[in-house]
């Protein structure tokens, strides 16, 4: 059995705790995505695949379901420290051609740069596949189109693990 996925939809979360992985789980949470069983994938964004909203993506899965993602995620216990993940994703706008999605996630920049960074990135990918030149000013024209969902945060002030995550999730 094939599988590819029919829809993808973007969701980012944040989570503070004592412990790392505890901070993972509640940005998970915040994500809405806690529930599930995450599997982390590359970067292909299916021919025929649908962006949907979070809310229309998570109303079609099930509690304890296996769900497919790519995810960017950084944490921080030092306070005050800024965090970013974010993910691009870049389509061909004609034919049923793939697309590229990229994560990217750093310490020290802003949401503004982060979520650039990720499009230029997935443009990048996107433009060699097509033979258009690698530039990214010059490759974003009529034939690519990008998307982004970014999470930043400062660490916790009392030096408690912060975690931020952005994600695509991919439904059937």
């Amino acid at each position: 059995m094939i599988k590819v996925p029919r829809y993808m939809f973007f969701t980012k979360g944040v989570g503070v705790h004592k412990y790392k992985l505890g901070s993972f789980e509640l940005a998970l949470r915040n994500a809405g995505i806690g529930r599930f069983n995450i599997v982390n994938v590359s970067s292909i964004f299916p021919p025929n695949c649908s962006v949907i909203s979070r809310k229309r993506g998570l109303s079609m899965l099930k509690t304890g379901q296996i769900i497919y993602c790519v995810m960017a995620r950084i944490e921080t216990n030092e306070p005050n420290r800024l965090i970013s993940a974010a993910i691009g994703l870049a389509i061909p706008t004609e034919g049923d051609g793939y697309g590229y999605i990229s994560e990217y996630h750093a310490y020290g920049v802003n949401r503004e740069r982060a979520k650039k960074y990720a499009e230029d990135l997935a443009v990048t990918m996107l433009a060699t596949t097509l033979g258009i030149e690698s530039d990214t000013e010059k490759a974003r024209d009529e034939r690519i189109k990008t998307m982004h969902i970014c999470q930043s945060a400062r660490g916790n002030k009392d030096g408690l693990w912060t975690t931020c995550i952005a994600a695509a999730i991919f439904v059937e």
